[in-house]
């Protein structure tokens, strides 16, 4: 793949369609790391999802697409975090969620580093200082792929399943 052969923009309703097989791809991906936490949302959800988000505020959340060649190949959402409560301990700053899928035949090619990129520039114009990547530990491709973007570890989240 060429770089010229690749853009990024903002997606539009006319891309819900890409935007769903992508995100429904990456969760069939995810099911196979661990059938116990991740699962297959259904297509009418993640439609209603994107077809939001794309209609919402444009400084709100962001969601971008590459293309080459004119083919929608890769996808990356922004997810502003709420700001935590006066009461809680945490600063407030600016922050969001990071997520990137890039179809598979297009890995390699410099399609999520381009989508990254665009990403964080587009969060740090709209005032946010700090996106995190939500990455399941045995992801290992994912893991090196925000690792060389300057990604790292940010703290330990602990869990337990309670029951009734």
């Amino acid at each position: 793949m060429r770089d010229r052969d690749l853009t990024v923009r903002s997606a539009t309703p006319a891309d819900v369609d890409i935007l769903v097989r992508l995100r429904v791809a990456n969760a069939e991906a995810h099911l196979a790391l661990e059938p116990e936490i991740y699962r297959v949302p259904e297509q009418e959800a993640v439609r209603r999802h994107f077809t939001a988000v794309l209609a919402g505020d444009p400084g709100r959340h962001a969601v971008l697409v590459a293309e080459v060649a004119g083919q929608v190949v890769g996808m990356v959402e922004v997810i502003r975090n709420p700001e935590p409560p006066d009461h809680q301990i945490l600063r407030p700053e600016p922050s969001a969620q990071i997520h990137t899928v890039v179809a598979a035949e297009a890995r390699g090619g410099g399609v999520g580093a381009a989508l990254v990129g665009t990403a964080e520039r587009w969060a740090a114009d709209a005032g946010i200082a700090y996106l995190s990547a939500g990455i399941h530990h045995r992801n290992a491709g994912a893991v090196r792929f925000y690792g060389r973007r300057g990604y790292a570890d940010s703290g330990l989240s602990m869990g337990r399943r309670v029951t009734g």
